[in-house]
């Protein structure tokens, strides 16, 4: 059984920056840990894509903070997440979900059998889109997401998201 671990947003702008929380901060340590006791190879890690143009977006509507613009000092991964990351597989997405990493994990999953462990953030947006989108596509792969690892914009929306995951046959650790 191949064991994955998808590393979702772990990005300056989601950490300490434009929509940093003490909570984000605080769990960089342990997503550190968590990476390293993973191969390498099995580690995807997901990075929140937007374009200058990002104010002008229905998301840029919903949310006007402009962060993770491709290229910006807040769209890099924390320093000490990147360290840790160096070899993963990165995959770059414009929005909550991503399709292309739904995708690539699913040809996995067809020729190996495999588990997911999710970490990251946001739990109460960008976490749960992920883990309900590989539930979606994959219902019969062990999909598991550590809290410990994970914050959200606020403590109760982290749990409500945890919630969520837990009614969705989704493993909350």
């Amino acid at each position: 059984m191949r064991k994955i671990l998808i590393v979702i947003d772990m990005q300056k702008d989601f950490v300490d920056g434009a929509l940093g929380t003490k909570e984000a901060v605080a769990i960089v340590p342990a997503v550190v840990d968590k990476i390293k006791s993973y191969d390498i190879a099995d580690v995807f890690a997901t990075r929140d894509t937007h374009q200058p143009d990002y104010m002008t977006t229905q998301e840029g509507a919903f949310l006007p903070v402009e962060h993770c613009v491709e290229g910006t000092p807040g769209w890099e991964l924390d320093s000490r997440v990147a360290e840790v990351l160096k070899g993963a597989t990165l995959v770059d997405k414009p929005t909550f979900g991503s399709t292309a990493l739904v995708d690539t994990i699913k040809k996995i999953s067809e020729k190996e059998e495999i588990e997911l462990e999710l970490n990251g953030l946001c739990t109460d947006i960008c976490v749960v889109s992920n883990a309900l989108m590989l539930k979606a596509f994959m219902p019969e792969v062990k999909i598991s997401v550590d809290s410990s690892c994970c914050a959200g914009v606020t403590p109760e929306k982290h749990e409500a998201a945890l919630e969520t995951m837990r009614s969705c046959q989704i493993i909350v650790k």
